[in-house]
């Protein structure tokens, strides 16, 4: 039976993302009615200037006063796309102190405030859902937290962020050096006037953190996860991993240790096969791929950013999250049951790629070949050209700790026939 009172939605922040989510509401209005088994009603848009035209939104729904909108007493659900830690930390907790479920796209502050905000939530007997705060339009999270509740989730690979897939494309399909790549994707709008937060791999790591928690049961905060930008990655390094069958790609990589007693989360550039379908995913796509026990290898690939993507997955939750109200239910929240600890980066077994200037000179690679082993670390190809002098070495490694593999780079560093450390690149995905 249809109910006829609406539910009524409190719209937090009306930018690219909150504008699209107040477009789809208006126009879908009856689907998202039969749907949810309800109306559903924009009740109120708080936004910073009330000033700026917002186009197919009555301007006496807007509000600057976004906690007088969460306490005025008929909210159901608040939709936060305000973004970073505050206001938008107070905002959802006044959301629940005031009987609202949450529906958020905010990735900084899950990854960063995840299980206080959880905790809250569960406190107040609500719902708090954050689909769009990972991958854009991808359904990735509920999948994750729901269909593979059954299952053991071992390793989580991906591409997260489509400003830096859009570069690094670009740079393997063109030649185009990284300044030349960047300056095309901020023209195309990929990428931000400030694209610290992408191409340093802040927005990757706070993904990470999120899709680490939900995949292992465990919590997992931004500083958990070891960051690795991708501004040295070179038109050089991408020549090196066309010769080896490869690209480049800033690859988010979430793995279970083999005893199953800890996790290690990562975000880094690295050199993939062309074999691996990561290697395809082109332009400002997202993918990431999941190995799961039973499961087996799963894929997920689309549009991982922009207003209508990202929109369609917060209709989405807020579909899910007013049924779950008409029910006088909730759907799942944290699980963080394992408590399993994070190992540093000096504990994950990874492969080095590294190119080496060297002396062109007998011996030259016996002392190299030499540290590697004392570092216990050893070679699965190297490649040495030269003349007049000066040569190049290029080492690709089997797989080792990473510690031990910072250690050999470093003892290289130290050798009077080594005139440099040309580039070092993580080899995955074999």
């Amino acid at each position: 039976m249809m109910r006829t009172r609406p539910l009524k939605v409190a719209l937090l922040g009306c930018g690219v993302v909150g504008s699209e989510v107040a477009r789809i509401m208006t126009t879908h209005a009856d689907d998202l009615t039969a749907r949810i088994g309800a109306p559903v009603e924009l009740a109120g848009v708080a936004v910073r200037r009330p000033s700026k035209v917002r186009e197919g939104i009555d301007p006496a729904l807007i509000t600057t006063d976004a906690t007088a909108l969460l306490k005025r007493g008929d909210i159901d659900v608040a939709i936060e796309v305000i973004g970073g830690i505050e206001p938008a930390r107070t905002l959802i907790t006044t959301a629940f102190e005031n009987g609202i479920s949450v529906v958020s796209a905010n990735k900084a502050l899950l990854a960063q405030d995840g299980a206080a905000l959880h905790a809250a939530a569960e406190t107040h007997g609500l719902d708090l859902y954050y689909e769009a705060a990972v991958a854009g339009a991808i359904p990735l999270v509920r999948p994750m937290r729901e269909s593979l509740a059954g299952d053991k989730i071992n390793r989580v690979m991906g591409i997260v962020n489509g400003t830096t897939n859009f570069i690094l494309d670009k740079m393997d399909s063109t030649g185009a050096g990284y300044q030349e790549a960047l300056d095309e994707a901020t023209a195309l709008g990929y990428a931000e006037a400030d694209p610290t937060a992408d191409v340093e791999g802040y927005d990757a790591a706070a993904k990470a953190a999120i899709l680490a928690g939900i995949a292992f049961h465990t919590r997992v905060r931004l500083d958990d996860v070891y960051r690795e930008g991708m501004t040295e990655v070179s038109a050089a390094d991408f020549a090196s991993a066309k010769r080896m069958g490869c690209t480049i790609k800033l690859l988010a990589i979430l793995e279970r240790a083999a005893d199953g007693q800890s996790v290690t989360a990562r975000v880094h550039p690295a050199m993939i096969p062309l074999s691996h379908p990561l290697a395809s995913v082109r332009e400002a796509y997202n993918a990431v791929f999941v190995e799961a026990e039973a499961a087996g290898r799963l894929m997920f690939y689309g549009p991982g950013a922009g207003g209508a993507p990202t929109a369609s997955a917060v209709l989405g939750d807020l579909v899910a999250v007013c049924r779950n109200k008409l029910a006088q239910a909730t759907g799942p929240g944290e699980s963080a049951y394992t408590q399993l600890p994070v190992s540093p980066m000096g504990d994950v077994v990874t492969r080095y790629h590294i190119s080496l200037d060297v002396a062109d000179k007998p011996g030259v690679l016996a002392q190299v070949a030499t540290t590697f082993a004392e570092h216990g670390v050893s070679i699965d190809t190297v490649r040495q050209q030269g003349k007049d002098g000066e040569a190049s070495l290029v080492v690709v490694t089997h797989r080792a700790p990473d510690a031990a593999l910072s250690g050999t780079v470093e003892a290289l560093r130290k050798l009077d026939t080594v005139r440099g450390v040309a580039s070092i690149m993580r080899v995955e995905g074999e």
